[in-house]
Order: C-alpha cells, then structure tokens, then sequence
C-alpha cells in the first residue's frame, strides 16, 4: 500500500471528485475558503476537503470554519488525514475552530483519529426550504452528530466575555 500525501487541489478538480465519490451529497457545495486533497505515492488523488463559511448561523463569527465535505474512494486513513490537515490549515490561518457534522450511522471514527470532540447530537431537520431561499429537497431528516476542533485556549463564542 502506499503512502499518502497532502497535494493541492483546484476548485474544479475537487468538485468533480466530490461529484464522483461522495456517498450522500454528490453536488459539491456552492462556495469555499479552501481546500485540499490527498494522494498516495502513485500521485493518484484519493481524497479531497472542502473547507467553507459555517451553515448554521450560529457560527458564522468569522473565527470558525466548516469542513462541507470531505470525500475519499476509500483509500484507508485518507479522511483522517484531511481532518487533521483541514484544522492546521484552519488555525494557521487565523480561525480558531473549525466543525463538521457526521450523518445517523457514520462513526466519527475519522473525526477522532483527527482530534476532533463530538459536540452534540442535532435532531433531523425538516427541511432547508424557505420562502426567501428557496431549497431542493436534499438530506433532510436525518439526525447529525456536531463535531469540532479548537486551537488551544480558544473561546466558545458565548463562552466569550464583553470586557
């Protein structure tokens, strides 16, 4: 088996990877910060990350980042490696956690090799269709495992004082 390596990838390239390999949400999200892929030693890229704005509002303080998706053709310890590679890109570029969500039956097992903590069991969502923004319906009602990453001393933002 061959190693892995971290390599750069481009916008288009890591949205037709995730057209091509993700199990439950093949369109690729609509925007990112960055993201990354993986190769193993043959320079066949076997995994990617995209890294974005945070869906829920809640964590849109500028200092958190979501990882939107991450996709693999099962090439083992890839996923953990993008986790793992996604929050060093994250902190060293300013942000101070990053999070993620896992669907009802995935393990997290990537999540936690990475150092990742499980958060909170979110309750499945009725749907992302509103009147002001329009939705297709896409993986509603599913229950999601919240999952994050923090760089060392960093503050919850309601943890945070007004001082």
């Amino acid at each position: 088996m061959s190693e892995l390596r971290l390599v750069p990838v481009d916008w288009q390239t890591a949205r037709l990877f995730c057209r091509s390999w993700h199990r439950h949400h093949p369109k690729p999200p609509p925007g990112h910060i960055f993201r990354t892929g993986v190769a193993n030693n043959d320079d066949v890229l076997v995994g990617v990350a995209i890294v974005g704005r945070p869906v829920a509002e809640a964590f849109q303080d500028g200092l958190t980042v979501e990882v939107n998706r991450t996709v693999t053709d099962g090439y083992k310890n890839a996923n953990s490696m993008l986790y793992a590679a996604v929050a060093r890109a994250a902190f060293a570029l300013g942000y101070r956690r990053i999070v993620t969500y896992t669907e009802e039956g995935e393990s997290g097992a990537s999540l936690r090799a990475a150092d990742y903590t499980l958060i909170a069991h979110r309750p499945p969502r009725k749907g992302w269709d509103a009147p002001s923004r329009p939705r297709t319906p896409g993986r509603d009602f599913v229950p999601r495992t919240l999952w994050e990453k923090r760089t060392v001393g960093a503050l919850h933002p309601q943890e945070q004082s007004d001082e």
